[in-house]
């Protein structure tokens, strides 16, 4: 995304802004562009973790759940076509201007010819290979956009919604970690980055286990998470997994880490996970991971753990286990 192409746009475009009354920005990510927006009137809603922190941080008003009526709702495009759709009905349904921006890679293009068979846009602003418009229109019109946003029911009857990881079905990566998971893993255990729930669904099943903190970054999730999970033993954490420590050190950590930060893949993501699971293991506590086969998280887990075995996996994902947290780690 370009994080000036929106301020650009408002520059271009001055009538645009609307002197009275709240500015709703949805789909925000840590780096947007805010400049010429009166931070006064403006929401800012962020999914994720780290973005909700860095809007606070820089003195934004962020928020969960913004203000069912605004004079401007801006759309950020997310790379989930179905989360996209689910923004922009929303955001009609709010306010009756709504600005649109995305990359060409997250699919605005897409995105801006069909929104011109539902409702009036105006020319389209390019800059830096994506795209910003404005439209108005009325909810009506997208109301089948509206339930794309809507709770799905996925195998297993568990519940996602648009833009979650694995959002239309069980990641085949956890559901191998899941199958490997010893009978016994302890009376306390993490879940670190559990989105949906999955994982923690099947160590519940597991004998022993007293409690289970499940961590995860993005706030979609974990409220499927809480949904998918109605046992008092599960304890929901909405948190940045790299720097999240429990109050007591944990017999067991499990984990599919994320690799990827925005479109970028990023290993370095996967060994700031290793690196915590360490820290928050109790001495004798095990590490029990699933990660892509062409990722090189051997070396990071040897740094971090004294015993460290590859016990199963396919050609397309490798399943870990790690013990014996290396002193000379903090």
């Amino acid at each position: 995304m370009s994080v000036a192409r929106l301020s650009l746009f408002l520059d271009d475009h001055p009538g645009v802004l609307p002197d009275i009354g709240e500015i709703v920005v949805t789909g925000a990510v840590s780096g947007l562009d805010l400049t010429g927006l009166p931070r006064d009137r403006l929401w800012v809603v962020a999914r994720m973790k780290q973005d909700f922190e860095s809007f606070e941080v820089a003195g934004v008003h962020v928020a969960l759940d913004p203000p069912e009526k605004a004079a401007l709702a801006i759309v950020i495009v997310p790379r989930a076509k179905a989360e996209a759709r689910a923004l922009v009905a929303a955001a009609m349904a709010r306010a009756d201007a709504v600005i649109v921006d995305g990359q060409k890679t997250d699919g605005i293009d897409s995105l801006f010819r069909e929104m011109r068979q539902r409702c009036q846009c105006g020319a389209a602003f390019s800059k830096a290979h994506g795209k910003t418009f404005l439209a108005r229109g009325d909810a009506d019109d997208f109301a089948d956009w509206a339930e794309a946003g809507e709770p799905r029911a996925i195998e297993g009857g568990f519940a996602t919604r648009a833009g979650v990881f694995s959002a239309d079905g069980i990641d085949p990566a956890s559901r191998m970690l899941a199958a490997a998971l010893p009978e016994k893993p302890g009376a306390h255990v993490v879940d670190l980055g559990g989105g949906w729930g999955y994982l923690t669904a099947a160590i519940l099943d597991r004998a022993g286990v007293k409690q289970v903190d499940l961590v995860e970054a993005d706030r979609v999730a974990l409220d499927c998470a809480r949904e998918n999970l109605p046992d008092a033993r599960v304890r929901f954490h909405w948190a940045d997994a790299t720097r999240w420590m429990p109050e007591t050190l944990a017999d067991a950590v499990v984990m599919n880490p994320p690799f990827h930060e925005g479109r970028k893949g990023e290993p370095e993501l996967g060994a700031r996970f290793i690196g915590q699971a360490a820290r928050m293991l109790a001495p004798g506590g095990r590490l029990w991971m699933v990660a892509n086969r062409h990722l090189p998280y051997e070396k990071v887990l040897r740094t971090h753990f004294r015993e460290v075995a590859e016990i199963g996996g396919d050609t397309r994902f490798k399943i870990f286990c790690a013990s014996g947290r290396s002193r000379t780690r903090g």
